[in-house]
């Protein structure tokens, strides 16, 4: 009886441990999207509320972003100088020290991770 008990114990310090490193702490946004970003903003997937950020690097720039937040996954959504509102969905930024937000001429977003 002593085992299962013991791998239960194990089994809930390893998922607090998990937990406890899980989330957002800051990261650096490089624009590729070949033009200034005015602002940046950030929600949680499926939410509705957008945050500013404060980070937002000129065309081929970077800027650290001080954002903490215990969940990983994140839409970003930056004003792009004379195109406009572009938004990056779904981005993951747990375990990430960086990303890079790109946008063709069409306006297609993608993220390159570091």
């Amino acid at each position: 009886m002593a085992k299962p008990l013991a791998l239960f114990q194990f089994l809930v310090a390893l998922s607090a441990a998990t937990s406890a490193s899980a989330g957002v702490n800051g990261f650096t946004i490089f624009n590729q999207t070949g033009a200034a970003l005015s602002s940046m903003e950030v929600r949680r997937v499926g939410g509705s509320d957008w945050v500013p950020l404060s980070a937002a690097p000129a065309a081929g720039a970077s800027a650290t972003a001080a954002f903490k937040d215990p969940d990983c996954a994140f839409d970003l959504r930056g004003t792009v100088a004379g195109a406009g509102a572009a938004v990056w969905r779904g981005v993951n930024l747990c375990d990430v020290k960086s990303v890079t937000l790109n946008r063709d001429k069409s306006g297609r977003t993608w993220v390159d991770y570091d």
